[in-house]
Order: structure tokens, then C-alpha cells, then sequence
């Protein structure tokens, strides 16, 4: 395979955790403290819930990414959707930037030759790129669900970090007068302050 293509695939996967990270965390800034911890019923997570249970997942998953397994022995997944009686925004908050700083310290370091080796999770081998697509997805899919809690949570007060509604027609024009490049982190940027004029 071309060193080009492989490249832009690291690329591009470190632009969309970069893009992940912002989504969420612009929707965690929307809440109010006591939203934080709240849940919509016995079978849901709350916020914090979500993010301490990412923040876990990386710490396993991230730390010595090439040379262990991403299950680590002293995770335990069941405790990270607890939240003891005196944890705080700042605590969860804390361990959530913990997390990503690891997701981050492993991902910008790779190399295209990295991309030939394997690791594994628990104990199931996967190619980088296999290992790199499975935690997008994962982080795809909790960080929507933040960002579904706080716009329930918002309501009529949400700052909408996509395209607003009945807008799309004047954000395509506005991307034919202001052209930019396809990158995750950037198009993210470009939504959110095209969002932002009229909220």
C-alpha cells in the first residue's frame, strides 16, 4: 500500500479524536453542575457516567498500545459506571482530560510503519488500523450520547454544534465562498462558528 494513503489514514484518525473531543466537550460546557450526575431513568448513564467510562476505556486501551494488551489487568470496567456519593464535576472532569492525554500521547508518536504490527485486546489480535477504527467507533458512539443528554438537558437553550435546522442550504453556500480542507478537526471548527453567528 502506498506510504500516502497510510499517512493520511493517521492523519485523519488523529484529526477525528481531536474532533470527537471537541464535540464533547462543547456539549459538556452547555450544562448546568446538577445535570451533570443526572440519569433519565434506572437503565441509563448520566454524563459523568459516559465520560468516566471513556476516560477508563482509554487508560486500558492507550497505555503501552504497542506492547500490551488494551484490556490491562487493574481495569475494572464494572466500577466506571459507578459514581461514589462524593465524586465531583472537577474529579470526573480531571480523570476525562487523564484519559485523553493517553489516547493522544500513543496516537501522535505512530508512525506508518506502525501500521504493520498488531496488537491485541483482550486477547484478540488486531491490526493498527483495526485497533485505531474500533476505539473511533467507541468514542463515536458514547460522545453522541453525551451530546444527546446535554441538548435534552438544554432544551430550547442548546448551542447547536452541527448544521442548525432549516439552515443547510446557507451553510453549503457558505462553504462554496469559504472552501477548506477535508479535516475532521477543522470541518468541525468551520460547523460550530457557522453555528454560532445567528445563535
Amino acid at each position: 500500500m502506498p506510504e500516502s494513503i497510510v499517512q493520511n489514514y493517521l492523519d485523519d484518525a488523529r484529526s477525528a479524536m481531536r474532533a470527537y473531543k471537541k464535540l464533547a466537550d462543547k456539549a459538556i460546557a452547555q450544562l448546568e453542575d446538577a445535570e451533570f450526575f443526572v440519569t433519565l431513568d434506572d437503565e441509563s448513564n448520566s454524563v459523568a457516567v459516559v465520560m468516566k467510562h471513556m476516560a477508563g476505556n482509554m487508560l486500558s486501551r492507550w497505555t503501552d498500545f504497542l506492547t500490551s494488551d488494551g484490556e490491562k489487568p487493574n481495569r475494572n470496567r464494572d466500577q466506571e459506571f459507578v459514581i461514589e456519593a462524593n465524586t465531583t464535576k472537577d474529579d470526573v472532569s480531571n480523570y476525562w482530560e487523564r484519559g485523553w492525554q493517553c489516547v493522544f500521547d500513543a496516537l501522535d508518536p505512530l508512525q506508518i510503519s506502525d501500521l504493520e504490527k498488531t496488537v491485541t485486546i483482550r486477547g484478540e489480535v488486531h491490526t493498527i488500523a483495526q485497533a485505531l477504527n474500533r476505539q473511533l467507533m467507541h468514542y463515536a458512539y458514547h460522545i453522541g450520547q453525551i451530546v444527546y443528554l446535554a441538548k435534552h438537558f438544554r432544551s430550547a437553550e442548546w448551542k447547536s454544534l452541527s448544521v442548525p435546522r432549516n439552515r443547510s442550504a446557507e451553510f453549503n453556500a457558505h462553504l462554496a465562498a469559504n472552501p477548506g480542507v477535508a479535516d475532521r478537526e477543522k470541518q468541525f471548527d468551520a460547523v460550530v462558528a457557522f453555528a454560532e453567528k445567528k445563535n
